[in-house]
């Protein structure tokens, strides 16, 4: 049985304890995620240094805090957030939320989160 390839710099879906992501497309300064969050669920309070974030929701209501302000926001609509901003997605909803990240930066590691608050007592920098 021939393997196939997966494309430099795409990764395959990650399991969380809220959902899931997926890298659909990376490259010099830029990363494009799919990231799915179970109904009830949420992502820890972080913070990134070096990236902004900007989160377009495909499906679902996705509760966005970001600083000190709270949105939500529904199919089609967007957010952006700037890098060094505490931030949190959640999925108040009965549906998944489905939602396309795009980050930008010079360092798009996943070390490069630093969390304040975890529902899934993670570490508080990964």
């Amino acid at each position: 049985m021939q393997s196939l390839a997966v494309p430099e710099g795409i990764a395959a879906t990650e399991l969380r304890p809220w959902g899931s992501f997926t890298v659909l497309e990376e490259g010099r300064g830029y990363k494009i995620k799919r990231i799915e969050v179970k109904p009830g669920h949420r992502l820890s309070l972080q913070m990134h240094h070096h990236r902004s974030e900007h989160w377009i929701v495909v499906s679902g209501t996705a509760k966005v805090t970001c600083g000190e302000k709270e949105t939500l926001l529904s199919t089609n609509q967007s957010t952006y957030v700037p890098p060094c901003t505490s931030h949190r997605l959640e999925n108040s909803g009965v549906i998944p939320l489905i939602l396309i990240e795009v980050q930008n930066g010079e360092y798009l590691g996943e070390d490069d989160i630093v969390r304040f608050q975890d529902d899934y007592s993670r570490s508080e920098s990964k």
